[in-house]
């Protein structure tokens, strides 16, 4: 369920906004994203795994505040992320 410091650099080299970019809204829904991914492919293994549900509504609820933030400051921004992200179907 941990996400490795590979994969991790992997997805901020694709969502950082300048060089040393690691904080950005973008960057931390597009880490929050990949650990959901992967946390809901656990579930489906172990659905009485309830300790992980909670850890999974949590981590759902904070990427929701990221993105409401987001779309308050910068409309564009927020749609960009969320096509690249695919979050909306």
């Amino acid at each position: 369920m941990a996400m490795n410091q590979e994969i991790k650099q992997a997805v901020i080299l694709q969502h950082k906004l300048h060089d040393t970019d690691t904080g950005s809204p973008e960057v931390q829904v597009a880490i929050l994203t990949k650990r959901i991914k992967g946390l809901t492919e656990h579930l489906k293994i172990h659905k009485k795994d309830h300790h992980s549900r909670r850890g999974l509504l949590k981590m759902v609820g904070q990427r929701r505040a990221l993105l409401n933030y987001l779309k308050d400051r910068n409309f564009d921004r927020y749609r960009s992320l969320i096509e690249k992200l695919e979050l909306r179907k």
